[in-house]
Order: C-alpha cells, then structure tokens, then sequence
C-alpha cells in the first residue's frame, strides 16, 4: 500500500511514523511525525560508507547484518505498537526508497500493514514548498501590527484564519522572548509555518490570512523568503492600547508566565535563578541599542526587582518594563510604522480591530 495524498496528511494530521536516522529527524521533522527509525546514526553511516565503498547490494546486506535478530525485534515491535495506537499512520523514510519499503515488509511478516508515502520526506517537503509559494502568490494577507506588549498574539488567536508564527518558533518575539526548550530547527519551523498556513488556505477560500507583524527573525528562526516579501506588500491593521496596559501584559508574560515555566520545570530556586539569568542576558543584548547610560540604569533597576522579587514582591518589575517600552521600544516600532503607514488600513482598540479582522475573514 503507498500514497501521495500529500494534502490529507497535513491538512488532517495523520500520525506518520518517520523511520529516517534520529539526526535526520533532529535537522527538520513534521509536527505529525514520530521518530521510529529503522538505523541508528552510527549504522546509517556505516551503510553509506559501504554504498560508496562497495555498491548498493553490500550496503544492502551490512544494514540487514546490522539490524537483526533481538535489535530488529525491538524497532518492528515500536512500529507496531504504534500503528495499533494509531491504525490510520503511514509511514516514510526520507525517499520513499529501500528504508520505508524495508520498514513496510517487515510489519507486513507479522501480520501489521501501514501505508507507506509515496516519495518520502522529501516529496512531502516539496509538495509543502511548492503550496507555500502558490500561498503567497494567490492568497491575500492581513497584518496585525501595534506597539509591544499590545497582546496581538492573543488577539490573533480570536481569528479564524489567523497563523501564530511565534508559537511555531517557540519565541515571544523580543529580546526578551526566549522560552524554555529553544526554538525549532530553521527547517522544523518552516515545516509547521507550511502546514498550518495550508490549514488556513484551506479553511476560508480567498478571505485574508491574518498574521501578526514581525521582523526578519523571530529569535533564531527567519521567515520563509516567500511568506516575508508576501508580508512587507500586505494590509496593515494596527491595535491601538495604552502603556499601562502594555506593561501590565508585559509583566504578565515575561514575568509571571515565565518564571511559571522554569519553575515547573526546574524547582523553585533553580527556576528563578535561571529565569533572573535570563532576563539580564536578554538586557545585556540589547546594550548596544540602549547605549551605555540607559543600560546600565535599567540593569540596577532590573537587579532591585529581582531582589524584591525573591522577597516575595515581583512589582518592582513593573518599572523596569515602562521604561523599556517607553524608551526603546515605542521609538523603534514608530521609525518601522513610519516607512509602512501607507499600508494601514485600519487603526482601533483590541475590540475595534476584533470586528474588524471578523468581518473581513468571514
């Protein structure tokens, strides 16, 4: 059995079973796949050096020598204990080749059949490429823009045709925006920004796909060339708020959520050491911009809340958070909105700006 749905696999997220090598699933990965490799790194390599050194019917025989006997019973079984949790998957490997074929007859020898994808990772990584740039060719695009901390990205979430591309980068968006487990690999990242722009494309015909404004980079993961040039030539919307309401969801984020995250992950001291780590390095970043001066007076203020906050009072970080907005980034995004005001085609509050996203994407 072998499909080239390519479209249904994505647009339904079926469970799919990557037998490709650990370190070419770490490299780039689809969101519905489960690494379930039929070689280790190690033995990859060595099949390949014996394909090149020897032909294919040697390399052939060296990887059936290599996985074999219990090694071979332990990964058929992995497979098929996933395919009995999960009947509809499917399974790939990285050309659709000799490795998912392999894969294939093996559980077929124990009574388990699973769909094998036409082409492998490779093919469906195309497919996602090639429906990526008829995307952003065909498909209009609204931007969501406003000052930082003007909770766009929750405002997103109220659009039905909406692609969060922070949360595929697992990154706030700022200096500041680092989050626990790093980012996605550039490839993973552009693998899910794919998808689920495709899920848009497919949930609302020609009605715009609303994303949130960003720069080049969302931390370390840079947008697909296409989407990006798409996005410098789409509509403006901007959410307008006030500054106390900025620092109060700024705080909340990049203070209460976060120390939230390491905490849950690594205890309560540990947490907030590495959390208070964190935010002075995130300071530290920005130096440069700041300038001497600015930087230093912000730092002695980021350290006085930090110890106010381990002793029980985390206000202090409210300060901090106004200048910053104020004196750094407030400037920064007005010089941007400047050079793009004859984009905006709308200006309101968060309720505002709701109707009217609604309204064009319904």
């Amino acid at each position: 059995m072998i499909t080239n749905q390519y479209a249904q696999i994505f647009l339904h997220d079926v469970p799919a079973i990557d037998t490709r090598s650990p370190g070419e699933y770490s490299k780039g990965h689809f969101p519905n796949a489960v690494s379930l490799p039929l070689m280790t790194d190690s033995e990859r390599a060595q099949v390949g050096t014996c394909y090149k050194q020897r032909g294919q019917a040697e390399a052939i025989t060296l990887g059936h020598q290599l996985v074999n006997g219990v090694i071979k019973s332990q990964r058929v079984t992995a497979w098929a204990e996933y395919i009995k949790a999960n009947s509809n998957c499917v399974l790939f490997c990285w050309r659709g080749g000799l490795r998912s074929q392999t894969c294939q007859q093996w559980l077929a020898d124990v009574g388990v059949d699973c769909v094998r994808v036409e082409g492998g990772y490779k093919a469906m990584r195309r497919f996602l490429i090639d429906t990526n740039q008829r995307i952003c060719q065909q498909r209009p695009f609204v931007i969501l823009a406003g000052h930082t901390g003007s909770a766009k990205t929750e405002l997103l979430k109220t659009v039905a045709t909406s692609v969060d591309l922070e949360q595929l980068a697992h990154h706030r968006g700022s200096a500041f925006g680092k989050r626990l487990g790093g980012q996605p690999t550039q490839t993973t990242f552009e693998n899910r920004t794919f998808i689920e722009l495709f899920k848009a494309d497919a949930r609302r015909g020609d009605t715009p796909i609303v994303l949130e404004d960003e720069s080049h980079l969302i931390g370390r993961c840079a947008l697909p060339l296409e989407l990006e040039n798409a996005m410098k030539s789409s509509p403006i919307v901007v959410v307008q708020t006030e500054l106390r309401e900025r620092v109060e969801h700024s705080f909340h984020n990049y203070i209460l959520l976060n120390l939230a995250e390491h905490v849950a992950q690594q205890g309560r001291d540990q947490g907030f050491e590495l959390f208070a780590n964190e935010l002075r390095q995130a300071m530290k970043n920005i130096q440069r911009r700041l300038g001497g001066q600015r930087y230093a007076e912000l730092s002695g203020i980021l350290d006085n809340a930090l110890a106010q906050h381990r002793l029980g009072d985390n206000s202090s970080h409210l300060h901090w958070i106004e200048i910053l907005l104020r004196d750094y980034y407030d400037p920064m995004y007005n010089f941007q909105m400047e050079k793009k005001k004859h984009r905006v085609i709308f200006r309101g509050s968060p309720a505002e700006v709701t109707d009217f996203l609604s309204s064009r994407t319904t």
